[in-house]
């Protein structure tokens, strides 16, 4: 199982000193969605490390083929012919998963939607949540909030196919928000570079330091680009780094665009109260 990962990065971000002028629905019905989701996906739940036995990994693998993005599935347009059924047997390499053919009729596009909002784990799930939580708020304030929700998810699109187009005939599902969420880490390092971060540096025990925007979220992005390049190692298991690159790039692109209209004084509203969040 690839993961579009938890969003892990050399320092940790806690909170951002930038103001918003309203309150950011889409961004908090974001985080509640992939939260309930979570919470009705087999046995990921009962689980914080991501280990289960083998009859709830059978279930949750079930679970994600019908509705998680599979590279071959998304390549070829059409869904596997054998998929796990969700039960377990014995074969001549020992128990593991049955395969069949799958009951249900699965669409390929549509499936890189909903793999959005499946995540592996609690600690897979609050890792993408607390970047969303910290840098989303900012970034549907700039854009308004159905841009802001196209733009996620075209991000997430983004993200998922260029995955799957460099991995065309794998079918190892690909699962997580962070494909989404690196767009918009993206954009808010293009419309914010100099914003104050609070952030905890673990090479430094901890301690909790101001960096601007642009040393947090370019530093998680070039750790990104080693990890796809091949120039670092990491323990962090089948994580899918190129789907981060992708759409990191996709919202620093779009905020490009964005930032020259906001910018534009005859586009801009008139100001108002701003409040902290």
């Amino acid at each position: 199982m690839a993961r579009s990962s938890r969003l892990g990065a050399v320092v940790i971000p806690v909170h951002d000193v930038n103001p918003v002028r309203r309150t950011p629905w889409v961004t908090y019905a974001l985080i509640a969605v992939n939260l309930i989701v979570f919470l009705l996906t087999p046995s990921a739940p009962e689980n914080v490390t991501g280990n289960a036995s083998l009859a709830q990994t059978c279930r949750q693998q079930a679970f994600f083929d019908r509705y998680a993005a599979v590279p071959s599935e998304l390549t070829h347009n059409r869904q596997l012919a054998l998929v796990p059924s969700g039960h377990t047997g014995v074969g001549p390499q020992g128990a593991g998963c049955v395969l069949e053919r799958p009951s249900y009729h699965k669409v390929p596009l549509l499936s890189a939607f909903t793999a959005m909002f499946l995540h592996g784990s609690w600690l897979h799930l609050l890792g993408n949540m607390l970047f969303l939580f910290i840098f989303g708020n900012n970034v549907e304030d700039r854009f308004g909030r159905l841009r802001y929700l196209l733009f996620y998810l075209g991000c997430g699109l983004v993200a998922t196919y260029g995955f799957a187009f460099a991995n065309r005939n794998s079918t190892e599902v690909l699962i997580g928000a962070s494909g989404a969420i690196a767009g918009v880490l993206g954009a808010y390092l293009v419309l914010y570079p100099k914003a104050r971060v609070w952030s905890l540096l673990p090479f430094a025990f901890f301690i909790p330091l101001p960096l601007p925007a642009w040393v947090v979220l370019g530093g998680w992005f070039l750790l990104q680009w080693a990890y796809t390049a091949g120039f670092a190692v990491t323990s962090a298991g089948s994580v899918a780094y190129l789907a981060h690159v992708y759409g990191f790039v996709a919202g620093a692109v779009i905020a490009f665009v964005v930032r020259g209209v906001t910018d534009d004084p005859n586009r801009r509203a008139p100001p108002y109260n701003y409040r902290q969040r």
